[in-house]
């Protein structure tokens, strides 16, 4: 099947021209969303606590943050860009008693609406735009006349112009500028958990400290198998970013093109894709959503027992006096 992509021609900003957005959240989305839309001349009401940090961030960018039901009132767009999982709870006390027919839900992931632990009422429509970015780059790409890519996506379409007010949207963020790929609420929520938890985050981490462990255990300096298996990682991502895999390994030695055809599949095997398979089976089915959300209500034990754990290893103290030494690359310690 073709993909669908549009562009700033298919996607004009009418339908929110003179329309108030309202953002809930002023978090890494939020702001990008509230900032970009802003610049695009589109009227945007901020929902923010009072007293947070991001409280204090959107009134120093020049917004009068309020509460939900404020932000809300006379909004043809309601963006939701809070943590997944407060979404539900946050939904059920404070947007769904406000809600009016013909007003339109937006949601920057699919999580709560594909499980359905957000179920809007007959009357509003509920679209998605997904910029495939975190929010500052969002903003920054924004700023010198760029975007990232977006995904929008339609669930319900009650008054006949959903899509055309998601694509306002996206345009408004700067998405169009890059290109928006049509996708569904479903192929979106179950792709993205599958990228984090198999590639770009749970997998990658669990490579990098294993290359780690090894190097170590071995008798090797834990400052030099840091630098193998962890700085040089953004060496290698950033050539595959520019021109995929062909163009990082035309940048490599020979050495290391031979060493990566011939020693990658030892590594991820048949074993390692059955357990992926596995792994998206159970997002697929909603077991993992079940235990997230199930993990939150819990009080976030094993969240953090496992983050402490991983937040005091070798790995990371090693790479914590490193980083002091390269003062280039702008250090972020937690």
């Amino acid at each position: 099947m073709a993909v669908t992509i549009y562009y700033e021609q298919d996607a004009p900003i009418d339908p929110l021209k003179g329309k108030k957005v309202a953002v809930i959240g002023y978090g890494s989305q939020g702001h990008a969303h509230s900032l970009n839309l802003r610049d695009s001349g589109i009227e945007v009401a901020v929902a923010e606590l009072e007293g947070t940090d991001n409280f204090k961030l959107a009134s120093e960018h020049g917004f009068s943050p309020s509460d939900i039901k404020s932000a809300m009132d006379e909004a043809t767009l309601i963006i939701v860009t809070l943590p997944d999982e407060i979404q539900a709870k946050v939904y059920e006390s404070q947007i769904a008693p406000n809600l009016k027919s013909g007003q339109t839900l937006g949601f920057c992931h699919g999580f709560n609406i594909h499980f359905k632990y957000i179920v809007p009422p007959d009357g509003v429509n509920v679209v998605m735009i997904a910029p495939k970015g975190p929010g500052h780059l969002v903003r920054s790409e924004y700023e010198k006349g760029g975007g990232v890519p977006n995904l929008v996506a339609v669930e319900k379409d009650t008054t006949g112009d959903a899509k055309q007010i998601a694509l306002a949207w996206a345009n408004g963020i700067g998405g169009a500028r890059a290109g928006i790929i049509e996708t569904t609420y479903k192929e979106e929520t179950e792709t993205d958990l599958f990228g984090e938890q198999v590639v770009l985050c749970g997998g990658l981490t669990a490579l990098i400290k294993a290359g780690f462990e090894t190097l170590v255990e071995a008798g090797y300096q834990p400052e030099i198998a840091y630098f193998e298996c962890m700085h040089e990682v953004k060496l290698i991502v950033d050539l595959m970013y520019q021109g995929g895999l062909s163009y990082m390994r035309y940048s490599i030695s020979n050495t290391a093109e031979y060493g990566d055809l011939t020693r990658g599949s030892r590594i991820i095997t048949d074993q390692t894709k059955a357990e992926m398979k596995k792994i998206l089976s159970e997002i697929t089915s909603g077991k993992f959503a079940k235990e997230w959300v199930g993990e939150y209500k819990g009080g976030l034990k094993k969240f953090n027992e496992l983050y402490n754990k991983d937040h005091g290893s070798q790995i990371e103290n090693v790479g914590r006096e490193l980083r002091k030494m390269m003062k280039w690359i702008n250090s972020k310690e937690v």
